[in-house]
């Protein structure tokens, strides 16, 4: 077994074991007595042996032809489960994220109900939008512009007026809004460092997600600035080494004129801009209404799939 998978194990196996405290407080220390860790122990050796065997690793442009919309594993109903045991709320999500994220263009206007339209093609999502009403146009506070990877773990770029002392901004966030779900979009990276770095960092973001029993669904970025997309693939890599949703946008904009970017920005990472009503032609051409709607498919393909048993 995948030592990532073994962590999300661990954590499973610990809830087993000790009484679940509230969603808002802090975990009581694990008891150093001989039995419990005996048993742990065990329990974990032997579900190893059970095991299935857990994916490969990606071939390097794999992640390409992934799914847009994510379905939902035995693990992430774990994790889910664990979370409701914690008190975590089952309507709310939080958004995780940097000025791509932290903008009202992003999700906001499914919390109005004139601002967007599904069209007869969508209209199964009204269902998800209805479920999660709040969370859409909350301003999170695990999202800002100048956000990356880092600043999501950092207590000095946590709210001072909101956030506890000591604590980050997205354990601020958990903390607050109690979600039972992430939607985690990190495009921006360290100038000039490797996709590692990048990955070093999400996935300390993505184990205190699977700790604190909220489901992550990580998002590929629709840019390519470092020129060689190993962003992204470093992005479902991680996806499969911790059998969580993974929300393929990138893939969603290929189809697009110019991949979904704004031709005046001519940066590459910068989208174009059209309102949400997805049942219009011309609207679908750009960037945004498929950043939104693709979304809103991914949090409803997740929630469907945490109810199943």
């Amino acid at each position: 077994m995948k030592a990532r998978q073994l962590f999300i194990l661990s954590i499973i196996l610990l809830a087993a074991c000790t009484s679940a405290p509230t969603a808002t407080s802090q975990p009581e220390s694990q008891s150093t007595s001989t039995p419990k860790a005996t048993e742990t122990e065990t329990a974990i050796a032997a579900t190893e042996e059970s095991a299935p065997t857990p994916h490969p690793t990606l071939a390097p442009d794999e992640w390409k032809s992934l799914p847009i919309v994510p379905t939902v594993t035995d693990t992430a109903r774990e994790i889910y489960k664990r979370g409701q045991e914690l008190g975590r709320n089952p309507n709310a999500f939080s958004k995780v994220g940097d000025c791509q994220t932290n903008t009202g263009f992003y999700l906001v206007d499914f919390d109005h109900e004139d601002w967007y339209s599904l069209g007869e093609e969508y209209a199964y999502l009204q269902e998800t939008i209805d479920y999660y009403e709040g969370s859409f146009s909350r301003t999170s506070l695990a999202m800002r512009d100048g956000y990356n990877v880092a600043a999501i773990l950092t207590p000095l770029r946590a709210d001072p007026k909101q956030c506890e002392k000591g604590e980050s901004p997205i354990a601020c966030e958990f903390r607050l809004h109690n979600p039972s779900i992430a939607i985690i979009s990190l495009e921006t990276n360290f100038n000039g460092r490797p996709a590692d770095d990048y990955g070093k960092y999400m996935r300390q973001i993505i184990e205190y997600s699977i700790e604190q029993g909220v489901v992550p669904i990580l998002a590929t970025k629709g840019d390519n600035v470092e020129g060689d997309y190993s962003i992204n693939a470093e992005i479902a890599e991680i996806a499969v080494e911790y059998d969580i949703p993974l929300w393929n946008f990138w893939a969603a904009l290929q189809p697009l004129p110019n991949q979904g970017h704004d031709i005046e920005f001519n940066d590459g990472f910068h989208l174009s801009f059209s309102r949400n009503f997805f049942d219009k032609p011309k609207n679908m051409l750009s960037g945004w209404p498929w950043r939104n709607l693709t979304a809103l498919q991914a949090l409803d393909a997740v929630r469907r799939g945490l109810s199943e048993k």
